[in-house]
């Protein structure tokens, strides 16, 4: 099965970040993004399956984005960085991308999980 996943951890409460919109985009050309899908993180902080029932995982440049800003402003804290966005490129035949996220108010960290 084809997939893009994610999982958010919040590095000072050291729990997963539950209910974090997350976007996922496609890129067409260098100014031209397309949306695929936005969900919410679980009580785990995960999203397991962000790639549309019916999309392909194609080459080409996917983009997360990560509303931290409301997260972060539910407990009444003032983030950095209102909005992550992670860019990455899927190669011709791959098929599994979990893109983990370690959140915290000043900073994050992010990279390719299995």
């Amino acid at each position: 099965m084809k997939r893009i996943s994610t999982h958010i951890v919040d590095l000072v409460l050291g729990k997963p970040a539950k209910d974090v919109s997350v976007r996922l985009e496609k890129q067409n050309t260098p100014a031209d993004w397309r949306l695929l899908t936005s969900a919410r993180t679980d009580q785990d902080g995960r999203c397991a399956q962000l790639l549309p029932e019916g999309e392909d995982l194609s080459a080409g440049v996917y983009r997360l984005s990560f509303d931290t800003g409301s997260y972060y402003a539910l407990q009444k804290i003032d983030a950095l960085h209102p909005v992550v966005e992670v860019t990455f490129l899927a190669r011709d035949g791959e098929s599994h991308f979990h893109i983990p996220l370690l959140l915290s108010p000043n900073g994050y960290t992010t990279y390719r999980g299995s």
